[in-house]
């Protein structure tokens, strides 16, 4: 059976940094490469961000069997420890974590979760 989920993060974007590099680590965490066919293997999935300053928070709703919900969350979690990511022109961008925590899904966000839940993206 699947479920959606919602996971939350606060980043340090470095100086020059890509606000979607974050985001594109995630996808490349959970699938293999952000540039790629559908659908996702392990969860269909979705990140949104948003930027004060150098700090970004992340909001990412996947959705996914639930008992792959833990192994979801720690390739997220690894995917921005990791702090980096080369963008397909060379561009490195760097990050440092700050927070990661499991999240729930909110009422405004229910509409993406059902498309998560029957999409093959």
């Amino acid at each position: 059976m699947r479920s959606a989920y919602a996971h939350t993060a606060e980043i340090e974007l470095a100086e020059g940094g890509d606000r979607a590099a974050p985001g594109a680590a995630i996808t490349a965490a959970l699938c293999g490469s952000w540039d790629h066919e559908p659908p996702c293997p392990i969860a269909s999935h979705r990140t949104a961000s948003s930027r004060k300053g150098s700090r970004v928070r992340l909001r990412v709703l996947f959705a996914c069997d639930v008992d792959l919900e833990d192994e979801v969350r720690s390739r997220i979690d690894a995917a921005l420890a990791r702090g980096l990511l080369t963008g397909p022109d060379g561009t490195v961008s760097r990050w440092s974590l700050r927070d990661a925590l499991p999240g729930s899904v909110q009422e405004c966000e229910r509409a993406d979760a059902e498309r998560l839940l029957g999409s093959d993206a």
